[in-house]
């Protein structure tokens, strides 16, 4: 039975609340969208404006049932408060990536407490725990977004991720939403099924894969310096691949049996997300290249989710102008509404 304060049961989710994302057409192709979104350049135009955002932050240490340590930086609201929204980065990424930082300041800028997520082993955090991060690590990730449950119990919680971390918002959704009270949950470009995102990686344009190849490797060569005792990899420039990199790992230092078992451990299809809860939104892109779309088919139905599908907007792009300001941050702020 729900608990006494947990008040109704949360609607459907709502109709799309924004028109068509659409770019001007010298923007519409997919690798221009996901360059400029993490470009240099927008990086500096986005902390800057978001700069009051992220000198009220503060970090802050929340530590899971199972004894893991995770980071988290908080920005309280400017008013009187009242939502709370938890935003998840994408793998490799971190509570500083571009796109987390704009989301947080458009939500933060319309009244939001928002709370910004490092997954172990990202940004900066791998001295926090000896054991190695992978994507089944659900259950950490649920006591993260619990831990702030408990120091807001009356606020309205909304949960939204990218890429890695999307995959993660849905799986902590359809696991623990009730339980959590989440208002609404946001999934951008989120993994679907790994096998098919490790695939379109490793047979894809070269600068998708060395891009996660380098950033996996030094984030590694870290930990390995910080825990000598536990890691010694070699030569990381050996592997090749995503799909051979990630074997190597999963089963010796993840105790997985092999790589389909892992990959099967985080994938959202089938029937993952068919015990949704809560009102929860699945957005994608048509032309990603990372994350193959037509996959949301074997995605279990659900009268809690609702999938919205884009025909432009790369990896989590969504880059709307020359000025690089994001259609992403308007749909979230309107979902998360």
């Amino acid at each position: 039975m729900p608990s006494p304060d947990a008040g109704p049961p949360p609607a459907a989710p709502a109709p799309a609340l924004l028109s068509p994302f659409l770019p001007p057409p010298l923007l519409r192709n997919a690798d221009v969208q996901a360059s400029l979104a993490s470009s240099g350049f927008r990086r500096r135009r986005i902390e800057a404006a978001a700069a009051p955002m992220l000198a009220a932050a503060r970090e802050e240490l929340i530590e899971c049932r199972d004894g893991a340590r995770l980071q988290a930086w908080h920005t309280p609201p400017a008013g009187a408060g009242g939502r709370t929204v938890v935003l998840l980065h994408g793998w490799e990424g971190s509570a500083r990536s571009v796109h987390v930082v704009s989301a947080a300041a458009a939500l933060w800028r319309r009244g939001f407490r928002v709370i910004r997520v490092n997954m172990r082993d990202h940004g900066d955090t791998h001295h926090l725990n000896r054991g190695i991060f992978h994507s089944c690590r659900l259950d950490e990730m649920i006591d993260a977004v619990r831990w702030v449950r408990e120091r807001f119990p009356g606020d309205e919680l909304g949960l939204a991720g990218f890429s890695l971390g999307g995959n993660f918002a849905l799986r902590i959704a359809a696991a623990a939403g009730a339980e959590l009270r989440l208002r609404r949950a946001v999934a951008v470009c989120p993994v679907l099924d790994p096998a098919e995102t490790m695939a379109a990686l490793d047979r894809g344009p070269l600068i998708y894969r060395l891009y996660f190849l380098i950033k996996w490797r030094r984030s590694l060569e870290r930990k390995a310096e910080l825990f000598p005792d536990e890691y010694q990899f070699g030569s990381l420039r050996r592997f090749r691949s995503l799909s051979a990199m990630t074997d190597f790992f999963v089963t010796r230092y993840a105790g997985f049996p092999d790589l389909a078992s892992y990959l099967q451990g985080y994938a959202i299809t089938g029937d993952r997300l068919a015990g949704l809860a809560v009102p929860s939104y699945l957005l994608l892109a048509d032309d990603d290249p990372v994350i193959p779309p037509d996959t949301v088919a074997r995605v279990a139905a659900s009268p809690q989710l609702r999938i919205e599908r884009s025909r432009f907007g790369g990896h989590c792009g969504f880059v709307q102008d020359f000025r690089l300001t994001t259609w992403l941050d308007d749909y979230l702020v309107a979902t998360l509404s």
